[in-house]
């Protein structure tokens, strides 16, 4: 049965918090992220990968924050659309797991740097959640990094919030992060009819994992968003056909992604 329209304030307010820290991921300079103390701002040049560890300390986490693509349609149409194994640090058993390779190469380019960086502040601050959050490319990321997180502080409360995510990997990805995470700790966001959560189809074998939050109308409220079944819910952002990257992808409940520099302050 379809869930119904409408999700809680408290939800809705998270996903317009981490919109706005996905949002300060693709500034150059994001000295105090959502006024929270920068722990580190990494990139590697080769891969075009950017991103920050921030930390909250008020509310008790650490948020890793991936940057989207600022070309998102060459990535997702290039010839890296085939998919590789998927093999990321902290995790021992992928079974058939596959994600898209030049996610999978990008992600593997900051791996290390981000995970040594998360021990030290998760060992300094056991108590503290792990947020993995990121838009549209950096959804993929932050979604494989959630669950390198995972598995490398088990004991963690790690959640992932990604807004225009595109389908990462196939199958058994979709699966193997729904067992890893839970589905109650994934908030996949997609815009009315932003089209890159689409761009990759199923018939390339790429599957959407759960949680969708499809805010299926404008404007931005709680009654406005439904929380959708699984991750390829006919009844959610699959009923649209796709149409690239368009102004929804540019806009997630509010937020002008990546033109706002007050978030960085």
């Amino acid at each position: 049965m379809a869930n119904p329209p409408g999700i809680s304030q408290s939800v809705y307010d998270d996903l317009v918090r981490y919109t706005k820290y996905s949002s300060g991921a693709y500034q150059i300079l994001c000295p105090r992220p959502m006024g929270n103390t920068l722990v580190l701002q990494f990139t590697d040049v080769l891969t075009s990968t950017q991103g920050f560890v921030v930390r909250d300390d008020k509310r008790k986490e650490i948020i890793v924050a991936f940057r989207g693509s600022q070309n998102i349609s060459h990535v997702l149409l290039d010839s890296q659309i085939l998919m590789s194994p998927l093999n990321i640090p902290g995790l021992s058993q992928a079974d058939d797991a596959r994600v898209h390779s030049g996610f999978l190469f990008a992600f593997n380019s900051v791996a290390s740097t981000v995970l040594n960086t998360v021990k030290v502040q998760f060992n300094a601050h056991p108590a503290y959640s792990l947020i993995s959050t990121g838009h549209s490319l950096g959804g993929s990321l932050a979604s494989i990094g959630a669950i390198s997180m995972k598995s490398n502080f088990p004991n963690a409360h790690v959640k992932l919030f990604t807004f225009g995510q595109p389908r990462t990997g196939n199958g058994a990805f979709a699966t193997l992060v729904e067992h890893i995470l839970s589905p109650s700790n994934i908030f996949r966001a997609v815009h009315t009819f932003d089209g890159v959560p689409t761009m990759l189809s199923p018939q390339l074998g790429y599957v959407h994992h759960a949680t969708e939050y499809w805010q299926f109308i404008e404007p931005p409220s709680p009654k406005n968003v439904k929380q959708c079944s699984g991750g390829e819910d006919p009844d959610g952002s699959a009923s649209v056909p796709t149409t690239g990257i368009n102004i929804p992808h540019m806009v997630y409940f509010g937020q002008a992604i990546s033109l706002d520099p007050t978030v960085c302050l």
